[in-house]
């Protein structure tokens, strides 16, 4: 079953080949800005992770790598397709880059951590801000090739809200930084949406051969992403129909009419439904 952005491995970047007792290191830059991220060991034990910026040549950071999530215990990132650990983006589109580095907390499902550094004039260093992307992991992109960049990813609060996480559908998210704060844009994205939704529904479908069994997880994603379009309408008919005739599924907890009103509040909750 597909799922958004899961991520394939964590021996990403030869992380596995490298010796314990030597370090790795990756650099970026744009602009003026340089960002250097070393750490060594290999997995599943890393240490030492440290991240320098400098710009123009001068050094504005230079600390350690801790995370909420993980501490000083954190893996390498890069986890989500190839993208490296560390990149120099224009994410605020201010003309001065900022640095973005991945994570990884290690486990089963979970969980990608992103911090994002942005200089402050006011102390001439960077500040960092730190988000749980959890396990759909995220890219960063230009959506619009305009030279503004976005974290596309999933939304991980699907997980395990309605079946088991093999089995739960991970709607699209697609969010923006600036100031310090990451916001959700999704909604400015209908074409990428509509898509998602295809790709939900059309798994939904191809569990007709199995008696439509534990259903319930893809027809979540589906709602959301067309809620979110503005299709509550198209939304509550199919759900209805599909109660109607047994199709709405769950090994535990609520199925039918009863997974129905659970999902309408849980999207509502969410900001989905409006």
């Amino acid at each position: 079953m597909r799922r958004a952005l899961i991520a394939a491995g964590v021996i990403a970047l030869g992380l596995i080949a490298a010796p314990a007792a030597l370090a790795k290191t990756e650099t970026a830059h744009a602009g003026n800005v340089t960002a250097t991220f070393s750490f060594q060991g290999q997995l599943p034990n890393f240490h030492g992770l440290r991240l320098t910026i400098t710009r123009g040549g001068a050094v504005a950071y230079d600390q350690p790598v801790v995370a909420k999530l993980c501490e000083t215990l954190c893996w390498p990132g890069a986890l989500t397709g190839g993208q490296p650990a560390v990149q120099v983006v224009d994410l605020e589109h201010t003309g001065d880059p900022d640095v973005v580095l991945e994570l990884f907390s290690g486990g089963a499902h979970c969980c990608t951590v992103v911090q994002v550094f942005s200089f402050d004039p006011g102390t001439m260093t960077y500040v960092k801000t730190e988000r749980n992307f959890g396990d759909p992991g995220t890219r960063v992109v230009d959506l619009q090739h305009n030279g503004h960049f976005e974290f596309l990813t999933a939304d991980d609060s699907f997980a395990y809200r309605f079946t088991d996480y093999a089995a739960s559908g991970l709607p699209i998210e697609i969010l923006t930084f600036a100031s310090g704060h990451f916001t959700d844009v999704t909604r400015s994205y209908p074409r990428l949406v509509a898509q998602d939704a295809a790709v939900w529904l059309k798994a939904f479908e191809g569990m007709a051969e199995g008696h439509y069994a534990d259903s319930v997880g893809v027809i979540a994603a589906w709602a959301a992403d067309e809620d979110l379009l503005g299709h509550v309408k198209l939304v509550n008919r199919y759900l209805s129909a599909q109660a109607k005739a047994g199709h709405l599924n769950a090994p535990f907890g609520a199925g039918g009419t009863k997974f129905v009103a659970a999902l309408q509040k849980f999207l509502r909750r969410r900001g989905y439904l409006r």
